[in-house]
Parts: C-alpha cells; structure tokens; sequence
C-alpha cells in the first residue's frame, strides 16, 4: 500500500525535523535568549532549523552567526552533547512536526563575547519579528529557568563547562511531561 503525501503529512509527527543549537559558554555562563510572550517567559539555546539539505555543521553555523553574530571559527570545541526527542502537540492549523534537537558545546573568550549581539530578532510566518534578549547566565542556575528543549537540569547538573558528557540522548519531551508555552 502507498501512501500520499497528503496523508503523510497530516498525521502529527509525520514529519521529522532538525534544529541545531549552542550551549555557548564563556567561562560558567551560557548564552541563553530569553523570549517575552504575553502568557509566558521561556529561554533557547541559540540555533535554528536545519534547512533542507543543509549540513549540520553548516546550519550551525548558520543560526549562531544570525542570531549572535558569532563566527563560530572564533569558538573553540562543537562537540555534540545531547539530542532531544521532541514529540509535543502545539497550537496552529498544521500538524505539529517530530522536532531532534542537536544541542552542541561551543567555548568563546571574553574578548570575543563583547563583540556579540545583545538582542535577536526571529522571523514570524507574518515577516513581523519576535525580539529575544541574549542573556549570560551562570550555567549552574540553569535547572530553575524554563529552557526549551528542557536541558536546563542536565546542564545545571554538570561539574564544569568542558565536562564530559557520558549518554547523549536526554529524555524525550512529549505531552505527558511537556506543555507547550
């Protein structure tokens, strides 16, 4: 049996999609970007989608100089340190989409910091903008903070900022443990 793409597309989940992200540490604080929504206040590793056909390295890239304005060639590691499963229902008319989110681990000095954007502005299917302010936060207080994906206690968890990181795969974020803000 075949399916249409119609089909394929409508069922939530059906679709699978990319969004590479930085735990960008200078010292023991991590940029975050925090965005005000008028029933909520969550924060975001910086990154973004994956484009299509688009290389993961590239993409990263990509995101970190749109939404920071870092030449990721001024950080220094961008070891994998872990992959979220996203399988959570949210508002809109479309289907929501299964979402892997690559979280990577990037080290930057403070000369390089001062040089970086202080604000982000992310593009609404209406071409109006969402205005993120970038903020430093001591990766140690990261567990109270509502992070999305929901990293914060398994950062807050680490010793150091260069610590290895033993099982990649974080839990999984789905409506029994999720609400979508």
């Amino acid at each position: 049996m075949t399916s249409t793409p119609e089909a394929t597309t409508s069922a939530p989940f059906s679709t699978i999609g990319i969004r590479t992200g930085a735990l960008v540490f200078c010292g023991d604080e991590v940029a975050l970007i925090r965005r005000d929504r008028a029933d909520s206040t969550h924060y975001v590793p910086p990154g973004g989608n994956v484009e299509h056909g688009e290389d993961l390295a590239a993409a990263l890239a990509r995101e970190l100089a749109e939404e920071l304005d870092l030449d990721i060639d001024q950080a220094e590691g961008g070891d994998l340190m872990w992959v979220v499963d996203q399988r959570v229902t949210r508002p809109g008319p479309t289907p929501p989409p299964r979402k892997l989110h690559l979280i990577y681990r990037l080290h930057i000095t403070p000369e390089v910091r001062a040089t970086l954007a202080e604000v982000e502005l992310d593009e609404l299917p209406d071409g109006s903008h969402e205005v993120g302010v970038i903020e430093w936060i001591d990766y140690r207080e990261a567990a109270e903070l509502p992070i999305f994906p929901p990293v914060g206690p398994a950062l807050a968890a680490l010793p150091d900022p260069r610590a290895a990181v033993t099982d990649a795969a974080l839990e999984a974020v789905t409506d029994d443990n999720y609400t979508w803000v």
